[in-house]
């Protein structure tokens, strides 16, 4: 990671951490790096999510490419994964998203992607934080080589299209809730299903610039459980912020996290021999009761670093086909090539039709094991997870768990915290443990 940007962009409170300098500066640099790289204007594509701030970080981006020489194509409120598919389809030399994903309105973000749809290699990145730190200059645009806004919604629509082209089943008289987070999945998600067939039900739609995340999505899909049994649905979708996760509630009100989509998708390409290698991509913070479930049918795994960016470069390497967090990023690599909540969402109700099964009894092999994780405010993430006396505890916890549960203490790539992980075989040694580890990093002055 960088100075400025962490595993998914630069983010942090609009105007205090990530300001409108800021993104004018990364458009001027972008504008120009790519221009001058190919000799030619460049062609870059923006969207933002429903946040008050992204409208002023949209400008100021628009401002910089422009001022560098580029055209910038706006999509307007869209998905992060819409960008990235544009920004592959449509030939641009590179896609940035405005968002802080599920965090709340007061924070913003830019993801910067590459030609493909990618996240941006470390390389770019670093050039642009030179630039970033005035160790490099860049030169203004003149006369005819000024750049131009390009409205691009047009974009969203197509990507709305494409969606819809992945289905192989109608949804008719299938009776969906979604809940999606007064955030970029406003725009998106109800259309797809609406166009597919089924009976939508939607939720936290009427996004106001502050609401976004709040109380709503899938940060807190206590109230997709509620509606889903209210109104007797057969399925439910929460999406976050930019709607690049998804997490999904069956028919009885129960919470299916990204493990348990990863085993009911990953075994349904497995029986009809689509799961390539064998095998499944997930992260560290993935469930014992995942990988229980997984030797039971067969299927191998990976484990990767936390964050859909290592997820994705261990399918780029082994050609693994799916893989995602408990979270629930998940990435198909046959249709994108970064977390998708909406297509999250589609395959789930491919594999219940096709199985002609309630998500219910889909989900039923996956046992988890009881686990606690607590973030904890720090002032210094590397010094708190360094210091000794904190990984001593750790290592207590861990001895006096053996086999029968894990720790996990990691930084968080997005927000200045530690997160304590705990598995274990009842909730209350989770607590104990999860608890014995913060008590340790308050005792030593790392709290804010």
């Amino acid at each position: 990671m960088g100075k400025y940007f962490g595993t998914d962009g630069f983010r942090g409170e609009a105007n205090k951490d990530l300001s409108f300098e800021h993104a004018m500066k990364i458009g001027r640099f972008l504008g120009w790096y790519y221009g001058e790289r190919q000799n030619k204007k460049a062609k870059i594509v923006i969207g933002k999510d429903t946040r008050r701030s992204s409208y002023m970080f949209e400008y100021a981006l628009c401002t910089g490419l422009m001022a560098s020489g580029a055209d910038a194509y706006i999509m307007h409120v869209t998905t992060t994964p819409s960008v990235a598919y544009i920004t592959r389809v449509d030939d641009f030399d590179c896609g940035i998203m405005i968002s802080a994903s599920h965090n709340p309105y007061y924070d913003n973000g830019i993801k910067l992607l590459n030609g493909n749809g990618e996240k941006m290699d470390e390389e770019t990145i670093l050039k642009v934080e030179e630039y970033l730190d005035g160790k490099v200059e860049v030169p203004i645009a003149e006369r005819n080589q000024i750049g131009r806004t390009v409205d691009y919604v047009a974009g969203r629509n197509r990507y709305i299209g494409y969606l819809i082209s992945l289905s192989k089943y109608s949804f008719k008289d299938v009776k969906v809730g979604l809940d999606v987070a007064n955030g970029s999945a406003w725009q998106v998600a109800k259309g797809v299903f609406d166009a597919l067939g089924a009976k939508t039900y939607v939720i936290n739609d009427s996004p106001d610039g502050y609401n976004i995340n709040t109380d709503c999505g899938s940060t807190h899909i206590e109230h997709l459980q509620k509606f889903v049994v209210e109104k007797g649905l057969d399925i439910g979708f929460a999406y976050d912020g930019d709607a690049d996760r998804c997490l999904a509630v069956d028919e009885k009100g129960n919470v299916l996290t990204g493990d348990h989509i990863l085993y009911i998708y990953g075994l349904y390409m497995k029986e009809r021999g689509k799961l390539l290698n064998n095998k499944v991509v997930t992260t560290i913070m993935s469930n014992f009761g995942l990988y229980k479930a997984f030797d039971k049918v067969g299927i191998e795994y990976d484990k990767t670093d936390v964050g859909d960016k290592y997820v994705y470069e261990n399918m780029q390497k082994t050609g693994n086909r799916i893989g995602g967090e408990q979270s629930g990023h998940i990435i198909f690599t046959k249709y994108a090539t970064t977390g998708d909540g909406i297509l999250t969402s589609l395959k789930m109700m491919e594999v219940m039709l096709a199985k002609e099964k309630p998500m219910s009894e889909l989900a039923a092999p996956v046992k988890f094991y009881p686990q606690v994780l607590k973030n904890v405010r720090v002032k210094s993430k590397p010094e708190a997870q360094n210091d000794p006396d904190v990984q001593a505890s750790v290592k207590k916890v861990a001895e006096e768990l053996g086999d029968t549960g894990r720790i996990l203490v990691r930084e968080s790539g997005t927000e200045p915290v530690i997160r304590v992980m705990v598995e274990a075989e009842t909730d209350e040694l989770c607590e104990k443990y999860v608890d014995s580890v913060i008590k340790v990093i308050e005792e030593k002055g790392h709290i804010v």
